[in-house]
């Protein structure tokens, strides 16, 4: 496995690749690696010539209180899982020359609409920090596809809806979300989670499976149903920031007679900055934090 950190290197073994027609995938990660980021890497070398991953701690996407300080940096580690793996190169650029001029003065990325949403309204700015590290990492690596996890459900499709705004020439896929035993989605978040409240977390999984079942035998009285299951998660003892049912555009639902496909939960004050979710086949829940 090769690491590089600058650009300009990554570029010229990326003419390489070019000229020899490989398939390059590209798994972008903020570093502290978990099954759930192996499994991206596992599903890129099944359809890749080539794999990157990034590991880059992204400033832009962080709010003024949040854990960009203390989020986990475990480089050698996640070194030493993605040679494992057989990763070609390991990508890990400097901040100074990600934003060269500084972050004030940052050309931005921002989609409309579904990052003003959701965990959107709850952080204002986060997924134009999204947006715009993606598509300059995508820049700097150019790659013909690139995998996320289904977890953090709502910044995959801020990232597909950019990718077909800006006529980008690669294909993202989303890969399902792995989780612990007791139905724990996987996060490099998780170890900020006081014994008590690993002990809970799995709760969230257990009422979000029961609500997607009443939803699924037909019930749609949806602002109701997400009131009911808000006070029942307040009850075990989270503190919702919201609970809303949203149809595949993700726009909420009221009382509407559509079929929802998405559900999304957020608390951020019990378990400040952690993301956890649940899929269904037919029904997709997301507990967001700072992702």
């Amino acid at each position: 496995m090769q690491l590089i950190n600058d650009i300009l290197d990554l570029r010229e073994i990326r003419r390489t690749w070019q000229s020899s027609a490989k398939v390059i995938a590209f798994v972008p990660t903020m570093g502290n690696l978990h099954q759930g980021h192996l499994n991206l890497v596992r599903e890129a070398k099944k359809q890749a010539d080539i794999v990157v991953v990034s590991i880059f701690v992204n400033p832009m996407q962080f709010g003024p209180d949040e854990d960009l300080d203390a989020y986990p940096r475990t480089l050698q580690s996640d070194s030493r899982l993605l040679k494992e793996l057989g990763v070609d190169v390991l990508f890990m650029p400097k901040a100074t020359d990600i934003y060269a001029r500084g972050l004030e003065q940052q050309t931005f990325v921002e989609v409309p609409g579904l990052s003003y949403m959701i965990c959107g309204a709850s952080r204002p700015g986060h997924f134009r920090g999204v947006a715009t590290i993606v598509c300059k990492l995508f820049n700097m690596v150019q790659p013909n596809l690139a995998f996320f996890g289904e977890k953090d459900f709502q910044q995959l499709q801020v990232i597909k809806a950019m990718v077909t705004d800006l006529s980008m020439n690669l294909k993202v896929f989303g890969m399902a979300t792995t989780r612990d035993d007791d139905g724990l989605a996987m996060s490099s978040r998780n170890q900020y989670l006081k014994d008590k409240e690993r002990k809970l977390a799995p709760s969230l999984y257990e009422k979000m499976q029961q609500l997607a079942s009443e939803i699924q035998l037909g019930r749609r009285d949806f602002s109701k149903i997400t009131q009911e299951y808000k006070l029942q998660l307040a009850e075990l003892g989270f503190n919702p920031d919201y609970l809303e049912a949203c149809d595949d555009n993700q726009q909420t639902l009221g009382t509407s007679q559509n079929n929802p496909t998405e559900f999304f939960y957020n608390q951020t004050k019990n378990f400040k900055s952690l993301p956890f979710d649940i899929k269904t086949p037919q029904i997709v829940f997301n507990f967001f934090g700072a992702v």
